[in-house]
């Protein structure tokens, strides 16, 4: 922990640093390109010492590098992992409360009547959301219903099933 309450811990700057190193490279751009993209608003030597951890973002900037990667906010920072606060009781893993992040790659290479109706129900999602990354999707809970329906299971072992087929993140 650090001695000054503003100052940011260095693990959490390492985590959000990994965080946006990793959403940089999910849209396939180096350090140079977001440079030159971002007409210089985002500097390579800062954008990398930032995605180092050595130096901390400010939430106006970490705004912008959002809306240039054209992501949420939150997907630039890391999960929370403090303690919870009263009444805010944060979902178990595999829980249909918690979300789910779907690998579209290893779906691609998947086959049949069941990957085919996941494909185009996730297909629909990141139409609505106009989020096409086409690397991965987070799945909210209103959705895991659906993707129960097209698994054939029940909600609760929907999760366990994208997990079999390989298609979490964390699978």
């Amino acid at each position: 922990m650090t001695s000054d309450p503003g100052e940011v811990p260095t693990s959490y700057s390492r985590k959000v640093g990994e965080r946006l190193r990793a959403i940089r490279r999910q849209k396939r751009l180096s350090l140079q390109e977001v440079e030159a993209a971002s007409e210089q608003e985002f500097k390579a030597s800062v954008l990398g010492a930032y995605e180092r951890g050595e130096r901390a973002i400010s939430v106006p900037r970490l705004q912008r590098l959002a809306r240039f990667y054209n992501v949420p906010v939150d997907q630039l920072l890391p999960p929370d992992e403090g303690p919870g606060f009263a009444g805010a009781e944060r979902a178990p893993i595999g829980s249909a409360e918690a979300a789910v992040t779907i690998d579209l790659r290893r779906l691609e290479n998947l086959s049949g009547p069941e990957a085919e109706m996941l494909n185009r129900y996730l297909t629909m999602i990141q139409v609505q959301r106009q989020d096409f990354n086409g690397r991965m999707l987070t799945i909210r809970r209103e959705d895991l219903r659906a993707i129960a329906c097209i698994l054939g299971v029940g909600v609760d072992h929907a999760t366990g099933r994208l997990d079999d087929l390989g298609l979490s993140l964390s699978a």
